[in-house]
């Protein structure tokens, strides 16, 4: 893999840690009006909207680091299927939703060449063992 696509991925990785922790989960924290009648909207209470905000801060974190990468993209899909299903119940759209689940494993994927070879269902290129011919 190379160097540059890594740096893609990670540059896409923190793009989208920005919108989830910098733009998505601040607006769960603020109790107004407007965010109040959105939430009921919704079907949440404000009071669970900023729990909701706390877990999207968390996995985001999980997304960034890079041992627990996988299960914080894994953990970000489940999130953004929660919103899909908030979203279609109240008939908005959910075409955003799904191009960031897509952007989500793009970005793992470019930091972490093994994500696309365990989507396609190959195995990574392996050192023959000691002994086994070449």
């Amino acid at each position: 893999m190379s160097k540059a696509s890594r740096i893609t991925g990670w540059v896409l990785s923190v793009l989208l840690a920005i919108v989830f922790a910098g733009i998505s989960a601040p607006g769960k924290f603020v109790v107004s009006q407007e965010n109040a009648a959105n939430m009921e909207k919704m079907g949440f209470t404000t009071d669970l909207m900023f729990k909701i905000g706390i877990v999207e801060v968390a996995i985001t974190i999980l997304y960034l680091i890079p041992r627990t990468a996988f299960i914080g993209a894994i953990l970000l899909t489940g999130y953004l299927g929660g919103a899909i299903v908030t979203h279609v119940r109240v008939n908005e759209s959910i075409i955003a939703h799904i191009i960031i689940g897509i952007l989500i494993w793009t970005a793992l994927g470019l930091r972490q060449r093994g994500i696309f070879q365990l989507a396609v269902g190959s195995t990574p290129c392996a050192p023959p063992s000691p002994g086994t011919p070449a």
